[in-house]
């Protein structure tokens, strides 16, 4: 796993710009940081270079120097630029030997550039696992960028004048734009507040996007026109059942040369993939659970005792009850994007510490999306049946009151309506902090290539959730936290083949009350584990926000309206934190969000 950035300009590239991306990819990529650069002739050069690829390597797979990138063909005609992980690939690196190709390498970036090399872009289909990459071809003069299906690794790009700038993060494409002028995106605001992150393509610049998941982009550097495109059908049939899917999901994503451990809390999700490392004689991995000082956020005596059980070693780490406002800042500096999730700090922490001991870890990250785990799914099919009814009027025009939050749901169609079930901030809250921006929507969802005509309801918001919450907020979370340290993550329960595997799987054996029942199977500790109280990460926010991060208050207002030009109300804010600082505990995740607004606003200046 690594960073990757890449610049195809009309003019110069200063060397400075090249140095600034690298430093700001560091962390994804601490064992080796490099560049390759060309000039308007497409000749490789170190002076007066008008496109460069970048690339910080975390060195997972083949630790020799030969597999440090860019890297590129035996003609250096074609070069790879490559972020992320996939498995299960060496039977058809063995058919392309075969065919005379040649491997230099154990890596799995040159199996993906020989196999660009022999099915070109369709070798996409043959990846299992999380990437996103950049291929530039110049026998076509084209550059080929990707995302995975289901969003683990996260790809920004912009097109200015001419130009294709692309990198792993928001801040990398910030840098590599230097003095190109910038605009604040506003609605890209008002998601944040609706939904706590920002759905893609939209980023906090209008001029910068995020390629969704399971998309391609096409570039003609002759032409400077690029084309877009789905390369994924995610309604796609498997050849195997999903517990065959799941058992080989796990096993293929301990391929490594470095360390790998797992992550283990005292919910179903890691203790399921926890169980098949056991069963598939992984002993020597070790388990890392994190452990609050307070019993009500607690899970750490299930996971010893599960990790017990298993035969596992266990480390447990533990998550101080105060986070320091310079701790905060430099949290919140590696979140990267405005993302309000409470367990992104002890994510951060958890990630920190794992670092020191392995190198590759497994998570649980997405299990609730495939089972249907929230509780806010549940809640929200008992108004199914009203679909598209929706009363007159505005949802944004009702004042926040103990039935609010009813009457604004029921002025919004259904499936609207299910943005109400997260915690972002009400129609009417949004209203009273951005008075004058035009045009806001009840949510910012895209389109999702996850649903069909024929969904029933449950799988329309999961439809919804894998293409919005799932790869902006969910695995977001996990990138972003364990890259800040140069861990990788690896999540099992992401696998394109468990996925289609599961689409087959009847909706009674699937969607159970209570949730994952169906994971019992995997092992006696799973279904012991769904015999709790699930409590979740869940952190003390409410110390952190009265005690550790107060002093962030006065003036909040003032900031927001400043460097968001005037477009949040700044008597609005204050009175919000006066609220909250008056006992109206319910503000509290809004409060957050303002908070991380803050910071992220005051780095970006448009």
């Amino acid at each position: 796993m690594c960073g990757i950035a890449g610049l195809f300009s009309q003019t110069v590239i200063c060397k400075s710009v090249i140095e600034k991306t690298k430093e700001s990819l560091f962390s994804r990529g601490p064992d080796v940081q490099s560049h390759t650069s060309w000039n308007a002739k497409g000749e490789r050069c170190d002076t007066h270079a008008t496109s460069a690829l970048i690339h910080t390597r975390l060195s997972i797979r083949d630790l020799d120097a030969r597999a440090n990138q860019p890297m590129s063909d035996s003609s250096g005609q074609v070069w790879i630029c490559y972020n992320g992980e996939v498995y299960d690939w060496e039977e058809e690196k063995k058919n392309l030997q075969a065919e005379g190709y040649v491997f230099n390498t154990t890596s799995d970036t040159e199996f993906i550039l020989n196999g660009y090399l022999k099915y070109g872009k369709d070798i996409l289909q043959k990846l299992r696992g999380m990437f996103a990459f950049a291929i530039l071809d110049l026998r076509v003069n084209k550059l080929l960028l990707a995302r995975d299906r289901m969003g683990q690794k996260p790809l920004y790009y912009s097109i200015f004048n001419g130009s294709l700038a692309f990198g792993s993060t928001f801040r990398s494409v910030w840098t590599l734009m230097d003095k190109q002028p910038k605009s604040l995106n506003k609605h890209a605001i008002d998601a944040y507040l609706a939904h706590r992150y920002i759905p893609a393509p939209h980023t906090l610049s209008q001029e910068i996007n995020k390629l969704e998941n399971g998309y391609c982009i096409e570039w003609d550097l002759a032409s400077k026109t690029f084309s877009k495109e789905l390369y994924w059908n995610p309604q796609q049939k498997s050849n195997a059942g999903w517990n065959q899917n799941l058992l080989e999901s796990v096993d293929i994503r301990t391929a490594s040369d470095r360390p790998v451990g797992v992550f283990l809390s005292g919910g179903v999700d890691s203790t399921a993939i926890a169980s098949i490392l056991s069963q598939k004689g992984h002993k020597d991995i070790t388990a890392f659970t994190a452990s609050f000082g307070d019993s009500r956020f607690d899970e750490s005596e299930v996971a010893k005792q599960t990790a017990k059980e298993l035969g596992l070693p266990l480390k447990e780490i533990k998550i101080p009850l105060d986070i320091s406002l310079e701790l905060f800042d430099q949290i919140i500096d590696d979140i990267d994007e405005p993302f309000a999730d409470p367990s992104s700090f002890p994510t951060w922490l958890l990630c920190k510490e794992t670092s020191r001991h392995v190198t590759v870890v497994l998570g649980g990250d997405g299990g609730d999306e495939l089972f249907a785990g929230y509780k806010r799914y549940k809640k929200h099919l008992n108004s199914a049946w009203r679909g598209n009814l929706s009363i007159p009027g505005s949802p944004f025009k009702v004042k926040d009151s103990k039935n609010g939050k009813i009457l604004s749901e029921l002025r919004m169609s259904w499936h609207d309506a299910y943005s109400l079930r997260f915690s972002g901030f009400t129609p009417h809250q949004r209203e009273s902090l951005l008075p004058n921006l035009n045009s806001k929507k009840t949510n910012y969802w895209r389109e999702s290539q996850f649903s069909s005509a024929h969904d029933d309801s449950i799988n329309q918001l999961l439809a919804t959730d894998y293409s919005n919450y799932l790869p902006e907020y969910i695995l977001k979370k996990g990138d972003l936290c364990s890259m800040a340290h140069g861990l990788e993550l690896r999540c099992p329960f992401m696998d394109h083949e468990l996925f289609a595997s599961l689409q087959q799987l009847p909706k009674e054996q699937r969607f159970t009350s209570p949730a994952k029942q169906v994971l019992s199977k995997v092992s006696p500790q799973v279904e012991c584990v769904l015999k709790l109280k699930k409590k979740g990460f869940n952190p003390p926010l409410t110390h952190w926000l009265r005690e550790s991060w107060k002093d962030r208050y006065p003036g909040l207002g003032f900031r927001l309206a400043k460097n968001s030009n005037g477009l949040i109300d700044a008597y609005n804010t204050d009175a919000l934190i006066s609220n909250y600082l008056k006992g109206k505990e319910i503000l509290a995740e809004r409060v957050l969000q303002l908070l991380i607004l803050d910071r992220i606003l005051s780095q970006y200046s448009c």
